[in-house]
């Protein structure tokens, strides 16, 4: 059960993390409001349906995600192959440089900083319960 919850609990945070960077990235970009302006919440909608898929499998498979990088790392594998599927090219500004094509592009490298953030975290969780059990010792 409790790494049900934990994965839970990575799962919504990275949703988080991809929706607040993405409009963070729209705004930089300065896309038009009319075509941008809920690019954001699409890819919450997006990343929930990532959560639900995600949580199915922590479900099916509890004892193979026992930590915040293995739960991440599924996560950022089912983004990224949700990006894949949707048409969205990363290349595609190399050669037709809009800020459309350098959105997409940053789709793909907002997910590796989210990943590294979630792999922070992790490094942070593994000290904080490593000294927790050398200390009941």
């Amino acid at each position: 059960m409790k790494n049900i919850f934990l994965s839970l609990v990575v799962f919504v945070v990275m949703s988080l993390l991809h929706a607040q960077f993405t409009d963070w990235i729209v705004r930089l970009l300065k896309l038009r409001g009319g075509d941008y302006a809920m690019y954001s919440i699409v890819i919450l909608i997006f990343s929930s349906v990532i959560t639900a898929i995600g949580l199915a499998t922590v479900i099916i498979f509890r004892k193979s995600y026992d930590s915040i990088l293995k739960i991440a790392i599924l996560y950022e594998v089912i983004y990224l192959l949700f990006l894949i599927i949707s048409g969205n090219n990363p290349f595609k500004y190399f050669w037709q440089p809009t800020n459309e094509n350098l959105l997409m592009t940053m789709m793909y490298s907002n997910s590796i900083v989210v990943f590294l953030l979630m792999f922070l975290i992790h490094l942070l969780y593994s000290k904080i319960t490593s000294s927790k059990n050398n200390n009941l010792s």
